[in-house]
Order: C-alpha cells, then structure tokens, then sequence
C-alpha cells in the first residue's frame, strides 16, 4: 500500500453536478485533496491518472451504478484495497446490508452532514493506515492482506464473508480495546444502517468458526455485560 500524502485523496464520483460541488467544497475546506467525476468510466481513468486514498461513490448513476462498480474494483488487485464510502439516497435495510456486503466500507444516506461525512472518512483511513507498506496488518502468524481482501495464517487461506473480513479488518485495526455491539454496528456496519444487535453476535460466531481451525479463535475475545474485543497475544483467553 502506498503511504498516504499529507492531504488525503478523495475521489467524488456522482452524476449529480450540486452533489459534487457541495463534496468539492466540503472536503477542500476540510484539507481534502478532491477529484470530482460524473460516472464510473470517468473514476476508472482517474484512479488510473491518480490512485485516490478513498472514492465516495453515488449508488444510483447511469450506466453502470454505484453497487456493481464496487464490486467491480473489489476484484481487480489493484483496486481491491481501496476504501469506499456509498452515498445513496436508499434507506431499506436489504439495500444497506446489499451496498455493504459487496465490498464498501461505509454507507451514508442523502442527505447527510458534510461534518459526519468528514468524520467517516477520517475513520476509514485511520483504519487503512494500520496496515505496513505491503498492506498487510499483523497479529503474529495470522495476515490480513487489505490489498487482495484475504486472511491468511501464514500461507493458508482463511476463507472469510465480506462481513466477516470487515470484522476482522476492523479488530486487528484497533486491538486490545473493548467495543460494544452498538460501537461495532456504527464502525463495520455504518452509522446509517439500523439492524439488531445481535447481527454482530451472529458474524462474530462465524469470523470465530473460520479463525478456529487456524487456531486464532481465541484472540477474539467476548467481554461480558459489554461487546467484544481483538488480543494480539497467541495465548488469549475470552474474559
């Protein structure tokens, strides 16, 4: 992974010129460098010219949309790694979970505060940045490449759900603090997608059976009366 530049990279891509104008305004005011663009085709020759640090991406666009775009860069390698923040004006939850599960990394619902969309961002790379310069995040034997989205116990494949990796990414991002289920909705689901609690129960249960033949179950840890939280250490224990 590239090291971020001192004015992270956002690349806008939205059909709508007084969404992209209000974007450009909004992030260079917040220090953003900003590429806006009208359409996917547009963002594929800008990531080309520029690799952004993050694309906020419209759902709806003609031609081809903001769902089947990500999915689209999630399998390329060379786009696999790039964080995405969907932007879209749809508000069922079978369309959150849908935009989230084919690879973004957020979803915020139009309209939306310029000032929450900038805090978002912010969170988003300060995840990213946790990776070395090979994008790779490391808890002793067990890798996280955030380049091809893949989970490794040294060469092993760990096969892991789009949710569960998100899970993953996000514990080994920030280990050894407890965060609560809700915390967990808010940070790996977004703060715009309204789904039960025990969801989160759910995908941890699965990221658990996935990491339990590699041995690396126990490092996610259940805090009762709280949530959950990621050990470093090959010997953890849940509490």
């Amino acid at each position: 992974m590239a090291p971020k530049t001192m004015q992270p990279h956002v690349l806008v891509v939205d059909d709508e010129p007084a969404i992209r104008d209000m974007l450009l305004f909004a992030l260079q005011r917040a220090k953003f460098k900003v590429t806006p663009v009208a359409s996917a085709r547009a963002a594929l020759v800008a990531i080309t010219e520029s690799r952004p640090d993050i694309i906020l991406l419209d759902w709806m666009m003609p031609e081809i949309s903001g769902y089947d775009f990500t999915r689209r860069l999630r399998r390329d390698p060379q786009t696999a790694d790039l964080p995405i923040i969907m932007l879209t004006a749809k508000t069922e939850e079978d369309d959150k979970v849908a935009g989230l599960d084919a690879g973004t990394d957020d979803y915020i619902v139009k309209p939306f505060s310029p000032r929450e969309l900038v805090a978002r961002i912010n969170a988003i790379l300060r995840r990213s940045s946790s990776a070395d310069e090979d994008g790779v995040i490391h808890a002793g034997e067990l890798k996280l490449d955030t380049l091809s989205r893949q989970a490794f116990s040294g060469d092993q494949n760990i096969h892991l759900g789009p949710t569960e990796y998100r899970l993953l990414h996000f514990f080994m991002s920030n280990p050894g603090r407890a965060y609560s289920r809700n915390q967990l909705l808010d940070h790996v689901w977004g703060q715009s997608v309204y789904i039960e609690e025990r969801t989160v129960d759910v995908h941890i249960r699965r990221l658990r059976k996935a990491l339990q033949p590699f041995g690396y179950d126990a490092l996610l840890q259940t805090v009762r009366g709280h949530g959950y939280r990621f050990s470093k250490a090959q010997t953890a224990v849940n509490a």
